[in-house]
């Protein structure tokens, strides 16, 4: 038999021994824990890398694939004539090239923790809902959603529509035919006369196209978001028409008396509604369309739709529809500034999902158009020049294209400020036309912010500068650049319904109204 003390002793090793496994099992759990999450962090960080060298060595094999067919056998040519009368060649690597790719939000959404933001933001709709419910019921007495602000936007909608047929058809019709004009192999006077007609075409289309929505818009006075039907489509219509005839023509007009060498119908026909303003005869295609996230993204986009209304008509309507009829004081103007960075920075992002991921990706969907890149990771930016790089990637791609690369080419490789001021002069006076002809007045808030403060943010702010710091500054001052919009362009709005002109002049017309309102 063995002494007590030694089987009190065996007896108590195990206890102890079943305690320090405990202990030894936690540390390892949370070690493996930490190790898991770790090369979680450095799988992502790879798989990233990766897609970015596999964009770039296939966006390169891509061209250089492009550059391997004789240039004969190539339908649209990166060639032009320059202003020699000699065809010149842009540097390799400068043409749009498209590729098969995911929009980022849809790769983002992937990932929980980024979807439980967007569900932050259906919970912040949900919110004014129920706001919405509980003021009317505890005022009025009764539980109806009132939806006078969105009736009144969209009013006379189908008169909108019905004058969109004309400049889609248009657009639709003479382009190609005056391509075709130009195309055709004919001798001496004979082409001349038939290019003389496609010049004379085009400008009756460039005239429709700017005439008649002004003129819809104003005989019958068109509300905000039926103006913004027909100035997006106006717009739309002129940059795919501009595309189109500066991929082609160069190509015709070298070729030409060889046949006619013009690009099918069809792929004219796709190029209008498909969500690029780059044409090029073919795209990638992705293999079927998904009819479930066609419905998803168009019932996103109405969703808001009608959250921009509910901010607008909660946030923005109390504060500024009687804010003309007091005398105006830097004061208030500087207290409803502040105060309109919070809904104006929820329109920004409002507007940002619903037409740059929603709509153009149903769009692209429904036309199985492969490369869905409309946008960057704008939101990380530490400089306002990679924030107007990734912003809308489908606009940058044009003014790219045809402002700033067909700048260098007129002005030579070292006019790159002349070219850039040039990228930004068409951007503001367009922006500033937008607003202009959808709210009915000329303010010009936009044009300010873009072109001067946008500008000098452009060259101040610019890539080599990196870090949270930066990322914060443009955030603020994103912020305030949409308390001022959203600021002034209310008041503006308000005070020419309280002060309307006794006699329409032009001054009266191009001058503030807010700065002397006081009813």
């Amino acid at each position: 038999m063995e002494p007590k003390g030694t089987q009190l002793r065996r007896r108590d090793g195990p206890e102890k021994g079943a305690c320090g496994d405990g202990n030894t099992k936690n540390h390892r759990t949370a070690d493996l824990v930490q190790w898991t999450r770790h090369m979680e962090a450095v799988k992502s960080r790879f798989l990233e890398q990766a897609q970015r060298q596999l964009a770039e060595l296939l966006d390169r094999a891509l061209w250089e694939a492009e550059q391997a067919y004789p240039q004969q056998d190539r339908p649209l040519p990166a060639a032009a004539p320059g202003p020699t009368g000699k065809t010149q060649e842009f540097p390799p690597g400068k043409r749009k090239v498209f590729v098969t790719r995911k929009s980022l939000l849809d790769e983002l959404m992937e990932v929980q923790h980024f979807r439980t933001i967007y569900h932050m933001f259906v919970a912040g709709l949900c919110v004014l809902v129920i706001s919405t419910l509980a003021i009317d019921f505890i005022d009025e007495g009764r539980l109806v959603l009132e939806f006078d602000l969105l009736i009144f936007s969209f009013g006379q909608l189908p008169l909108a529509l019905m004058t969109w047929v004309p400049m889609f058809l248009s657009t639709l019709l003479v382009p190609y035919q005056s391509l075709w004009l130009w195309a055709r192999p004919r001798a001496g006077g004979a082409w001349t006369l038939g290019a003389g007609l496609g010049c004379a075409l085009l400008a009756a289309h460039a005239a429709l196209l700017c005439v008649l929505p002004v003129h819809v818009a104003v005989k019958w006075e068109l509300p905000p978001a039926s103006r913004c039907v027909l100035v997006f489509e106006q717009v739309r219509l002129l940059m795919k028409s501009y595309s189109f005839l500066r991929e082609t023509v160069p190509g015709v007009l070298c070729v030409r008396g060889k046949g006619i060498c013009a690009p099918s119908f069809s792929s004219y026909l796709y190029f209008l509604f498909c969500p690029t303003l780059i044409y090029r005869e073919t795209y990638p295609r992705t293999p079927c369309i998904r009819w479930n996230y066609v419905a998803k993204n168009f019932a996103q986009a109405l969703g808001c739709v009608l959250y921009a209304c509910f901010i607008l008509g909660r946030l923005c309507v109390p504060v500024f529809a009687h804010m003309s009829q007091e005398p105006f004081s830097t004061r208030a103007l500087l207290l409803s500034v502040l105060h309109a960075t919070g809904p104006g920075i929820f329109m920004l992002l409002l507007i940002f999902f619903a037409f740059l991921h929603c709509w153009l990706n149903a769009f692209a969907e429904m036309l199985r158009f492969g490369d869905r890149m409309f946008y960057r990771d704008w939101w990380n930016s530490t400089s306002f020049s990679n924030y107007y790089r990734t912003w809308n990637v489908v606009v940058h791609d044009w003014l790219y294209s045809y402002v700033y690369q067909d700048g260098l080419w007129l002005l030579g490789g070292h006019a790159r400020g002349a070219a850039m001021v040039g990228v930004f002069l068409v951007s503001a006076v367009v922006h500033e036309y937008i607003f202009c002809f959808v709210l009915g007045f000329f303010y010009p808030v936009m044009l300010m912010l873009f072109l001067v403060f946008g500008g000098l943010l452009n060259f101040t702010m610019n890539d080599r500068h990196t870090g949270p710091a930066w990322n914060v500054l443009m955030w603020t001052l994103l912020f305030l650049g949409q308390g001022i919009q959203v600021s002034l362009y209310c008041q503006e709005w308000y005070a020419r319904r309280h002060c309307p002109l006794p006699q329409t002049t032009f001054w009266g017309l191009v001058t503030p109204r807010s700065w002397s309102c006081h009813p």
